[in-house]
């Protein structure tokens, strides 16, 4: 797990903890909690939506760290401006990744799904929050992994589908040169999440 440190921004919103797991065998029953979380009234409610207070991302549709971290710094910003489009700061990261603004689509493209087996796990919230890794660790089944085996896991494919890059002449002149298309791809899709909140 790495944990990154913004001190210019609200106190409650500086500290972003991201985490990558491979081999999720519980992905079908963590998103079962998370709809009934959403569900749930009174304290028991509070108590599981605390439970489950993390942006649960598909591995697959992530092209890099900066990537992640642009959403993630996007959806920050809306909280902090208080112009959220989603109803927390979490579902904010979807809602940033998802190249339109359907925030259902989006949700049902980056995050968990019942076949889902690499996941990003990521908690904003102040420094003052402890044991992250063990909140993570008691709602999802799997293998904790460094965030540099991200690379093996992305569905350029998938990625290329959902932005409709597959006409994009810069990417088809790459083409042949996988390392460089890769690239190509990872700078549109970066700058389309930068530039999401701006066009939107």
């Amino acid at each position: 797990m790495q944990t990154f440190h913004y001190s210019h921004l609200p106190h409650e919103l500086s500290t972003v903890h991201v985490a990558l797991y491979t081999n999720v065998a519980n992905s079908a029953a963590l998103r079962s909690r998370i709809v009934r979380a959403s569900q749930l009234e009174g304290p028991e409610g509070d108590a599981e939506r605390d439970a489950v207070n993390f942006a649960f991302i598909d591995a697959r549709l992530i092209c890099s760290l900066l990537h992640l971290q642009t959403a993630i710094y996007q959806a920050i910003l809306a909280q902090a401006q208080g112009s959220l489009r989603t109803k927390t700061v979490h579902s904010e990261i979807l809602w940033a990744l998802n190249p339109t603004n359907n925030i259902t689509e989006a949700i049902r493209r980056y995050g968990v799904a019942d076949a889902t087996t690499s996941l990003i796990v990521v908690r904003i919230a102040s420094p003052d929050l402890d044991k992250v890794e063990e909140r993570i660790g008691a709602v999802v089944d799997g293998t904790l992994s460094p965030l540099g085996q991200l690379a093996e896991i992305t569905d350029w494919a998938s990625i290329k589908k959902y932005y409709k890059l597959n006409g994009e002449p810069a990417v088809k002149e790459a083409a042949k040169d996988s390392a460089r298309e890769k690239t190509i791809i990872d700078e549109i899709v970066t700058s389309s999440v930068a530039m999401k909140s701006v066009m939107a």
